[in-house]
């Protein structure tokens, strides 16, 4: 059975640096698919970064710059380095696996992270 577990948040002031890492557990690591994606009070999830079984890596354009998302196949565990933090980017962060070759979708429980002064 697949699980995710993240880790690495926390509070942070604005201009700040956390990484968060999401630690896989189970078997198809190295053939998923790995993101992060992170939701507001009151909004929608929304996908922050992600990196193919390949290692390519996409992101959403607001984080741009300031985030990078890699993994380690070995360890099984993907991370996402924050940069430049900024109180918009407050949010629970989740990880999420999207396995091959059937494309099925797991979450980890969530990380909260909060810029603030």
């Amino acid at each position: 059975q697949v699980q995710l577990v993240e880790s690495g948040g926390g509070l942070v002031q604005p201009g700040g640096s956390l990484r968060l890492s999401c630690a896989v557990s189970g078997s198809g690591f190295r053939f998923s698919a790995m993101g992060w994606y992170r939701q507001a009070p009151g909004k929608q999830r929304d996908r922050v970064a992600t990196i193919s079984a390949g290692g390519t890596t996409n992101y959403a354009d607001s984080v741009k710059g300031r985030f990078t998302i890699s993994r380690d196949n070995a360890k099984t565990t993907a991370y996402l380095q924050m940069n430049s933090l900024k109180p918009e980017d407050t949010a629970v962060y989740y990880c999420n696996m999207v396995s091959s070759p059937w494309g099925t979708t797991y979450w980890g429980q969530g990380t909260q992270v909060t810029v603030s002064s």
